[in-house]
């Protein structure tokens, strides 16, 4: 952090603008601890002077830098009155965003702080909300849609987000229930060999849904929800010959399941229920051959009123920022090489 007066003057051709921090808001909430968000903000605008003194902070540079740091600081504040904290990672997908809007490759006038104070969730002191603007509009498109499809990258938020939103309608009693399922696809592992019950065999494929759950409500009450089939989480073989009324249905995985099964799951919906597909068309585990039903389902119901699709990508990947690179990495080798996934559209073994 730079310290220096306030009367300080720019350069010819250059932009200087001027910021106030309201009293009531610490400094520290603004700059980060140890000045950790003040450096991101350096970082993201390498050619913009950014200096603090007391409350006031200045930005001196070319005038599209400048706009851009004074708009985030707007933003941030938005945020701040709400009680919200900004971290790092709000701040650098603030400036992606507002870079979006100002370069015009963003097609909504969605801000930063309308993002990230979108509350979905609140359960034991913490609370869900979207972190991108896409996944913004994913949550935006599950209450304005009877079916949304949630296709893109692991660690976008797809599942997570869809449980959040089934577990927001219970509680408000918009839906009597909630229904997860799974197609149990062996991936590359034989269910045969694995041992116990049929319950324990299929049991890891869902355990994702359960953690999700724990994260949501109280894990005490979880066992009883289920007992009194408020929740209930099964394979997507458990869906068939069933119509599924006043329900929250989210069927998890969705690149893995046939055709007819894409089919199948789509004609249980009942009345007043909702129905959230996810799924990363990017890593079907389906038998060589045979083709995934998400993936066809995208070019039959495009189009169809009251469904929607929703894409996430790489910019939305809310885990660790190697995923997001890890991402784009497989995504340049396949487009290089006609492959997907890194292995020969032809046979998942081959090689080149």
């Amino acid at each position: 952090m730079t310290q220096t007066p306030t009367g300080h003057s720019p350069a010819q051709g250059q932009a200087r603008a001027q910021f106030t921090v309201p009293a009531q808001h610490p400094m520290v909430t603004v700059l980060g601890s140890g000045d950790s968000l003040l450096r991101v903000i350096e970082k993201a605008f390498p050619a913009a002077d950014i200096h603090v003194r007391g409350n006031e902070i200045s930005a001196t540079g070319e005038a599209a830098d400048v706009a851009l740091v004074q708009r985030l600081f707007d933003e941030m504040m938005l945020v701040l009155r709400t009680g919200q904290p900004m971290t790092e990672d709000a701040v650098e997908r603030s400036i992606a965003m507002l870079r979006a809007s100002e370069n015009g490759t963003s097609d909504g006038q969605e801000t930063p702080a309308e993002v990230l104070t979108q509350n979905i969730l609140s359960s034991r002191g913490r609370t869900i909300r979207p972190k991108t603007l896409n996944q913004k509009r994913y949550v935006d498109a599950i209450d304005n849609h009877t079916i949304v499809f949630g296709i893109g990258p692991a660690g976008t938020g797809k599942t997570y987000l869809a449980m959040a939103k089934a577990v927001q309608a219970l509680q408000s009693k918009q839906v009597n229930r909630i229904i997860l399922t799974r197609p149990a696809v062996e991936a590359g592992e034989r269910l045969g060999f694995l041992p116990g019950t049929l319950y324990e065999k299929i049991d890891p494929y869902l355990r994702p849904l359960y953690d999700a759950l724990h994260d949501m409500l109280d894990p005490d009450s979880i066992p009883k929800l289920m007992a009194s089939g408020t929740i209930e989480v099964a394979p997507l073989a458990y869906m068939r010959g069933r119509t599924l009324n006043d329900a929250f249905i989210i069927l998890d995985e969705a690149q893995n399941t046939s055709p007819e099964q894409m089919k199948m799951f789509l004609t249980r919906l009942g009345f007043d229920s909702k129905i959230v597909i996810t799924g990363d068309v990017t890593q079907v585990d389906l038998p060589t051959g045979t083709k995934s039903g998400l993936r066809q389902v995208q070019d039959i119901l495009e189009g169809l009123d009251d469904v929607h699709f929703s894409r996430l990508s790489s910019q939305d990947v809310v885990r660790h920022r190697l995923v997001g690179r890890i991402v784009d990495a497989y995504e340049k080798y396949d487009n290089e090489n006609g492959t997907e996934n890194g292995t020969h559209k032809g046979g998942r073994n081959k090689r080149k």
